[in-house]
């Protein structure tokens, strides 16, 4: 019979300390391993487990799925991360034997965080926290100091050798920010800030397609890895060619995600990449970056600032058009149009690091500017702001990103273009915005359904060197005479949704759309498919009527649940 004198044994055999508990009940699977078939009987001072007694089972039947024995030693040591917003960040347990505690960061540093990270599969290491900056934990708080080296696969082949100043408590709590169970993270470079990027597919780390790699796709990898701003995004493997899988999927990120995983990605326009088109990144690397969180692009959200490899918070009651400015100002973003110091982007998660920020509006970076630095969680709202050039630009309820009504945000709100004068010109820009290839229709009459909120723009009229739709010619923000009945809408290249029907009348058709009709006594049989995209006038419809339709043509709306019979 299993028990803790034979798991004993085998903790003394294999240097692990003393056994802690003993299970017979495949509590760690079946493994891989066959089955044996004997009992062991062991005395628990024997330091190798032959030397116990061994009888062969009379019966052959012992099941590996439920009867596998299994132990757990007092040196076992499991990392995980807790109160995090996910298992790749949060505050560092540790498991010995079978109790958790916490560790005290007195003395851990990047190396031995660097070890956790990899072990969880969790990508880099991005910042080491100490003072409970994810809340105190219970239970013990492990004091030993681990000298690992960083390129360990597991804490347990990390040196470790005991603390003798055991003074910690629960308020000196570690905790790790890791990448991501996807990495990123930057080979390569001059530092971890610089480099090809490289993402975990699998078990294996691979290289990303540089097809349509951008500063904005750039800027997310290093908030993400704590670097600062994105300086550039070389493309042809400028930091030499990688080696493994290549991600051949393209980033649409906007630039203010937190991590590279909430970007969209498409698979439209992908191309089948070669380890010559690696994709590359530099970051900044410096303290006092900033970046705004929680907004709907990079020049509109929660003011953050970069120190010391942490993210954290600007927290000030007395915010204002001065302070925003700089900030705008330092982004790239133009100037302030809204300010905010109560939470209009949420509350962040990490420290407050800045308050009582005074700036004279003229300083380039907000480091320049008088404040109280501070690092420590507070009760204080974060403060906001709306830059001038935070404009963004989407397509709505078509099926996919690159087909349906024209949005914008503007001034911390999104609305509609009006369709007044609205052209396959107008919509080439748009397409060319979203990168999603050519316009091959410009809808009016809000195609895609009424939207909501304000109309901004109206009587719009793209030339063929404009590269955003808010920089053609149209009347002033907001200034119009229409409703939502005439939102414009735009069908680009690119959609992946291929199933628009029409109702005979200036509506679009796509290549696999079927015309249908009424057969006679089986059903709708398909009778020919439209090829390109067409605009149907009454005379038209007949057309095809006359060659070869009898009674309706019923055309089915797949994407919208509707269906049209137009009875000549």
């Amino acid at each position: 019979m299993w028990d803790m004198n034979e798991a004993r044994a085998f903790c003394k055999y294999l240097s692990c300390g003393d056994a802690v508990s003993a299970s017979g009940n495949s509590q760690f699977g079946a493994g891989q391993a066959s089955m044996l078939n004997f009992e062991l009987y062991c005395k628990g001072t024997e330091e190798d487990p032959w030397k116990c007694e061994l009888k062969a089972l009379a019966h052959k039947n012992c099941s590996a799925d439920k009867e596998a024995a299994g132990a757990v030693c007092s040196e076992h040591r499991q990392p995980r991360l807790v109160s995090g917003t996910d298992g790749c960040s949060g505050r560092l347990e540790i498991q010995k034997g079978n109790t958790w505690g916490t560790v005290c960061g007195s003395h851990w540093d990047s190396h031995d965080a660097r070890v956790v990270c990899a072990s969880l599969k969790c990508g880099e290491v991005i910042a080491v926290l100490r003072e409970a900056q994810f809340g105190e934990g219970s239970g013990p708080v492990w004091q030993d100091i681990y000298e690992c080296q960083g390129n360990e696969t597991i804490l347990w082949d990390c040196p470790m050798r005991p603390n003798n100043q055991r003074n910690c408590t629960h308020r000196h709590d570690v905790s790790i920010i890791c990448s991501g169970q996807r990495g990123p993270r930057l080979v390569g470079g001059n530092d971890t800030c610089s480099g090809r990027l490289e993402i975990l597919l699998g078990d294996t780390w691979g290289t990303v397609c540089d097809t349509d790699w951008d500063l904005q796709d750039a800027a997310v990898v290093c908030n993400q890895l704590g670097c600062g701003a994105a300086i550039a995004a070389p493309r042809g493997a400028f930091f030499g060619e990688g080696t493994g899988p290549i991600l051949n999927d393209i980033y649409e990120c906007i630039g203010n995600e937190m991590h590279l995983r909430d970007c969209p990605v498409s698979s439209s326009g992908r191309q089948k990449c070669s380890h010559g088109s690696d994709a590359g990144i530099i970051c900044s690397g410096e303290d006092w970056q900033i970046r705004l969180a929680n907004g709907e692009t990079i020049c509109d959200g929660r003011v953050e600032v970069y120190n010391h490899g942490t993210w954290g918070r600007v927290t000030d009651t007395q915010w204002n058009f001065n302070d925003a400015n700089v900030v705008c100002r330092q982004l790239n973003c133009g100037s302030a149009i809204k300010v905010y110091n109560q939470s209009k982007f949420g509350k962040g998660t990490g420290p407050s690091l800045i308050n009582n920020v005074t700036c004279n509006g003229s300083e380039r970076f907000l480091a320049n500017c008088n404040f109280t630095q501070i690092k420590e969680l507070s009760i204080d709202d974060d403060v906001g702001v709306v830059c001038s050039d935070h404009i963004q630009i989407r397509l709505v309820d078509g099926g996919s990103r690159c087909a349906g009504r024209v949005e914008l945000y503007f001034n911390g709100t999104w609305g509609t273009v009006c369709d007044d004068s609205w052209d396959l010109a107008d919509a080439q820009v748009v397409c060319n915005q979203l990168k999603c290839g050519q316009a091959l229709h410009a809808t009016i009459s809000a195609w895609f359904g009424p939207g909501l909120g304000p109309i901004w723009l109206d009587n719009v009229k793209c030339g063929a060197n404009d590269s955003l739709l808010w920089e053609c010619l149209a009347g002033r923000w907001s200034e119009n005479d229409c409703n939502h009945k005439e939102d414009a809408g735009v069908i680009c290249s690119a959609n992946r949704n291929r199933q628009y029907h029409t109702t005979g009348f200036h509506v679009p058709v796509y290549e696999e759309i079927e015309v249908q009709e009424l057969g006679t006594g089986t059903g709708l049989q398909s009778i020919s498919s439209l090829n390109k995209l067409e605009y149907y006038t009454d005379s038209e419809l007949h057309e095809y009527e006359d060659a070869n339709m009898e009674g309706s043509l019923i055309l089915d709306d797949i994407e919208f649940g509707r269906q049209y019979d137009d009875t000549q």
